[in-house]
């Protein structure tokens, strides 16, 4: 899914949401003419009249900003790269009963996406509160899974499913706790720190340097014709880091999107 198919999906929630919110005012307009035939009843029927009509202008500019982004796309660089190798990744996340968070190259090709854990039977039931972690290519490369409710403990998992570390968040006082990432042998390998007021995730190693930056309202002005929300997050990771090291510090997202939100 390139970046404006995104937007053009977005486009078309708003344009069911606009098209359901007239089910209610069909049914009490009509309900009022061969029933009750009452003047006053029809001003039940004007919020979901009025949520329709934003919901389908939203829907009008979404379709706009879709189809300037693919015609702003015929014109950036068509070089697409692995989502290991990116230096910079920006975010868009699809809150909906099938929350998916998407990942884009700067050019708006996608990276890849984590959604939740598509089991069968028991395996589904067991594994409830799994992640994927699928490349450009759709390939599950990593799996997630959460733990705990007090301290939070989202376990990393490679392609093979072989354990690599964990991220661990404990509550420390009103507002605040602390995040840590570990190993697979359960050592401490750096930690996750950043503000609870606006987004600015910094991921650290071991010996406190910066390996990783989540944060909004930074965006290069080339960037702009293909992501047209100057607020889209990004995801700048360093570069050198092993895929296996990436998937450990990328786990933060798990927390920050699925549990969080």
């Amino acid at each position: 899914m390139k970046i404006n198919e995104y937007y053009r999906d977005t486009a078309n929630m708003n344009l069911n949401g606009s098209i359901a919110a007239l089910v209610p005012p069909i049914f009490i307009i009509v309900g009022n003419f061969f029933v009750l035939k009452h003047r006053d009843v029809f001003v039940f029927a004007l919020p979901f009249i009025i949520y329709s009509l934003i919901s389908f202008q939203v829907y009008l500019f979404r379709i706009r900003q879709s189809i300037a982004i693919r015609r702003n796309m015929k014109v950036a660089s068509n070089s697409s790269n692995s989502i290991f190798k990116a230096r910079h990744l920006l975010i868009l996340f699809q809150n909906t009963q099938s929350s998916c968070l998407f990942m884009y190259f700067p050019n708006g090709h996608l990276a890849g996406q984590i959604k939740k854990f598509r089991g069968k039977g028991l395996e589904r039931l067991k594994l409830s509160r799994t992640f994927t972690l699928f490349n450009e290519e759709n390939q599950a490369v990593g799996f997630y899974r959460v733990k705990g409710r007090k301290v939070l403990k989202i376990e990393v998992f490679d392609h093979k499913k072989d354990y690599l570390g964990s991220f661990e968040k404990r509550n420390t006082g009103f507002r605040k706790s602390k995040k840590a990432l570990f190993d697979h042998l359960g050592r401490y390998v750096g930690g996750v720190e950043g503000s609870s007021l606006f987004m600015d995730e910094l991921v650290l190693d071991h010996g406190h340097h910066k390996v990783g930056r989540l944060r909004r309202g930074w965006m290069p002005i080339e960037w702009s014709l293909v992501f047209p929300e100057a607020n889209t997050p990004i995801l700048s990771l360093k570069e050198g880091m092993s895929e296996k090291d990436k998937l450990l510090r990328i786990s933060f997202l798990i927390n920050e999107y699925f549990v969080e939100r």
